[in-house]
């Protein structure tokens, strides 16, 4: 089976198809939050990722952990609330794995995937469970690695994983979130989507659709 390779002008665009689709979606994201939180959370990461994609040209002359390292600190640096931190967070693990590379395969975008959603449990003293970007990343790191152990191409095994992160953000519609804003609400949140589960959606469908098209 032909391996997936992503080199530093992969992983570029798809840090800038990211920032469109984040850029495409944030008034939705930002409603989805003023049901239970600050009313900004698309805002701030529509922010976020518009610097981050600015900047992107500039950071073409280094490795790929460097690259997202550099998206990390951005993130952190321009977006509000803890989406921001959470998110830089993310970015910086994974860039830690990836450092010196000049192109990544599967095993390591499986370790950089770990290490990401390790930062964010971290961070945000956060589990499955608790209405969170966790509820969407979670199932859909499980369900790659499942599907690459059982021998399936990885933009199939993307797939499932998209598949599994809807899942979740469905999901946090039936729970009371336990951690950020949302909590003050106890059980007043039940029956509202999670706005930072549906914003790791999309970016795992954004990275699932790039690697898609590479793998056809």
């Amino acid at each position: 089976m032909i391996k997936l390779i992503l080199t530093i002008n992969d992983v570029a665009k798809i840090i800038s198809n990211i920032a469109e689709v984040i850029e495409e979606n944030k008034q939705y994201l930002t409603d989805l939050d003023a049901a239970i939180g600050d009313a900004d959370h698309g805002i701030n990461l529509d922010r976020g990722f518009k610097a981050v994609k600015e900047k992107i040209p500039q950071f073409l002359d280094k490795d790929i952990g460097a690259i997202l390292k550099n998206v990390g600190m951005v993130l952190v640096s321009t977006v509000g609330g803890a989406s921001g931190p959470l998110y830089g967070t993310f970015f910086m693990r994974m860039g830690s794995i990836a450092l010196g590379k000049k192109a990544i395969g599967d095993n390591d975008i499986v370790a950089m995937f770990e290490a990401g959603l390790s930062g964010i449990k971290e961070r945000g003293k956060a589990q499955a469970g608790d209405k969170t970007m966790i509820d969407a990343i979670e199932p859909a790191l499980n369900e790659l690695k499942k599907s690459l152990e059982d021998g399936l191409k990885f933009n199939e095994a993307l797939s499932i994983a998209v598949n599994a992160s809807y899942s979740g953000v469905e999901m946090t519609k039936k729970i009371a979130a336990r951690r950020g804003r949302a909590s003050y609400l106890g059980d007043r949140s039940i029956g509202h989507q999670d706005p930072g589960a549906t914003s790791a959606y999309l970016m795992i469908k954004t990275v699932a659709n790039y690697v898609d098209k590479l793998q056809q």
